[in-house]
């Protein structure tokens, strides 16, 4: 439950709109509800001023729905990551409203009382076509954290003159996410032409000597640009998540 949320939820008490007994039941299992194979963190958004976030990879369908219900059922914001079609189809025949980003591989749905977005855009850049999957991951999580965010796709190193079309959207930017596979150098070059937070996302993608992400990362980490965060390989939620608090 948000912040939000429970605000609305007290002055509805205190109007006399909503009668105590019903509002204790909705606070019931504020700190975590146990669906035996899962704890559903509902005192996340008051700690932690987001949601808790469902990982899919490895759950059952019917482990999804129960959660992802459970979620919806508490005016909570549900973000799930890494669903495969099957997974996704799963939950929409339980919650039919839900957002399916076959690209991101992700889940979404807005619920209850929002926070004012921050006034910055958070930028995310990924070099090459194939990076988008981790990009647009970031981008939905973004969007889930009540943050204003925008996409810019395949302006890798090997075309420079794609990414400095774009140096008025770098510069205006709150915080910039930066994805890339192969040798990994596009968030150094961008981290050379802007004032901002710029956090780094090695991506998987490249031949054998990439090393499944490693190389970009290694890059990344000993990249001579300042100011450069980097997070693990693949991990767009990871970027955005954090890119939210910053911005």
């Amino acid at each position: 439950m948000s912040p939000e949320a429970i605000k609305a939820l007290l002055e509805a008490v205190q109007s006399g709109s909503l009668q105590v007994p019903q509002a204790m039941e909705k606070l019931a299992d504020l700190p975590f509800k146990d669906l035996g194979f899962a704890k559903i963190d509902h005192h996340r958004s008051l700690r932690c001023g987001a949601p808790e976030v469902v990982y899919g990879e490895g759950k059952t369908n019917e482990q999804l729905q129960a959660i992802a219900s459970e979620l919806v059922g508490r005016d909570t914001n549900l973000l799930v990551t890494r669903v495969s079609a099957e997974q996704a189809a799963a939950v929409a025949e339980v919650i039919p409203e839900v957002e399916h980003d076959p690209v991101a591989r992700t889940l979404f749905l807005r619920r209850g009382p929002q926070p004012k977005p921050p006034e910055r855009t958070v930028l995310v850049l990924c070099a090459g076509t194939t990076d988008l999957p981790v990009a647009r991951e970031a981008l939905v999580t973004l969007r889930a954290m009540n943050n204003t965010a925008e996409l810019l796709s395949d302006v890798g190193v090997a075309g420079i003159h794609r990414l400095l079309a774009h140096q008025e959207a770098l510069r205006s930017a709150g915080v910039l996410i930066v994805v890339a596979g192969m040798e990994g150098a596009l968030p150094s070059v961008v981290c050379g032409l802007v004032d901002r937070p710029v956090i780094a996302v090695p991506t998987s993608v490249g031949y054998g000597a990439a090393l499944g992400g490693l190389t970009a990362m290694f890059g990344m980490l000993t990249a001579c640009a300042p100011g450069m965060t980097v997070v693990n390989v693949d991990n767009g939620f990871g970027a955005g998540h954090a890119a939210a608090r910053i911005n």
